[in-house]
């Protein structure tokens, strides 16, 4: 049975709800209960790990028998497993819904099969409904779960010949107001921003997300990578978010340790040596590459060596997008490879 309108606008309810909720261990789901003539009987979301589920808080609203022949509108699979809380599936079952409409699968060994459960109870499922919307919000939770590490975007700006910075090492400013709105905007989205200590003793940045003079509500956790110490002096002790300093090279083990934290989306700032090293190690989930139309010439590179030695070994990326901002362009690219097996997917 093809979904309703009256379903489908559900759903873009249901996203708007799920954005709601916190990033951690948990995804961001959100649910809306309609009546069988298509009316919002309920919403609910997932407030963060041991709260009641997005289903499970829309339907503690309802007064018992008024789920009955209802449908639940969920952004992703109801889950089929008992942990801190219940198995939603049955949950959905036991209230008396009989249509299940949900964006996406549950990528979880332990929680997925909700959908088969729900079948054989005799409920009408419906998936696959803003797959891709749902997948974008909660697309740094779903790398946890396929990689078990944190999604990952580099970024750089770089001239048209590629640098990142003139010959004596300045680079404030390659790119344009509009370019560098963007990149702010982008790291309020993230959980965690990451440097290396060569750019906190070169150019001490704050790490902080701002929208002109002010500071965005939502700021990422500073992390500075590096075996050299940060001047206690240094702006990144002022950050809204205590930063977190990895005295180590190894970056898997970094990631490792974000993700027990609950961080979903690491934004990486630099500088070249911290980006390619992320790139060289396979843990560039995301590209964004700023290009102004600038010549530099030097050797001041934006990228430096990622392992690359011939032709035959370059890091294929597939762009998503070229954003023009100002006089700058932003390309928004993924590995080849990602790329393919994301629209495989969808």
């Amino acid at each position: 049975m093809a979904v309703t309108e009256a379903e489908r606008e559900a759903m873009l309810r249901a996203l708007e709800l799920a954005a709601n909720g916190p990033r951690g261990l948990n995804p961001q789901v959100g649910a809306v209960i309609l009546s069988p003539a298509g009316d919002v009987l309920a919403e609910g979301w997932h407030r963060g790990a041991g709260t009641a589920h997005a289903e499970v808080d829309a339907l503690s609203k309802l007064a018992p028998g008024q789920a009955a022949g209802a449908t639940a509108v969920v952004t992703l699979e109801p889950c089929n497993h008992t942990g801190r809380t219940g198995p939603c599936a049955q949950a959905l079952i036991d209230a008396g819904i009989s249509r299940v409409v949900y964006a996406l699968d549950d990528p979880g060994d332990a929680s997925s099969g909700g959908a088969d459960r729900l079948r054989r109870a005799g409920v009408d499922v419906v998936p696959g409904e803003q797959a891709g919307a749902s997948r974008d919000l909660i697309d740094g939770w779903l790398t946890v779960q396929r990689l078990g590490r944190p999604h990952v975007t580099v970024k750089w700006a770089q001239s048209l010949d590629g640098r990142a910075a003139a010959s004596d090492g300045s680079s404030q400013w390659i790119t344009g107001p509009e370019a560098r709105a963007d990149v702010h905007r982008r790291r309020a989205e993230a959980d965690a921003i990451v440097v290396g200590t060569g750019t906190i003793l070169a150019d001490d940045p704050a790490l902080t997300a701002r929208e002109g003079q002010s500071l965005y509500e939502r700021q990422p956790i500073p992390i500075v990578i590096g075996s050299r110490a940060t001047p206690a002096g240094a702006a990144v002790h002022r950050h809204p978010r205590p930063p977190l300093f990895y005295g180590t090279r190894d970056l898997a083990a970094v990631l490792a340790d974000l993700g027990e934290r609950g961080v979903q989306r690491v934004f990486i700032e630099g500088g070249p040596t911290l980006a390619s090293a992320f790139i060289a190690a396979g843990f560039a989930d995301t590209v964004l590459a700023y290009l102004a139309p600038v010549l530099l010439g030097g050797d001041r590179l934006a990228l430096t060596d990622i392992g690359v030695a011939s032709i035959g070994d370059a890091r294929r990326l597939q762009v998503e997008q070229w954003m023009p901002l100002g006089d700058d362009l932003l390309a928004i690219a993924r590995p080849a490879a990602d790329a393919v097996a994301g629209k495989e997917g969808s």
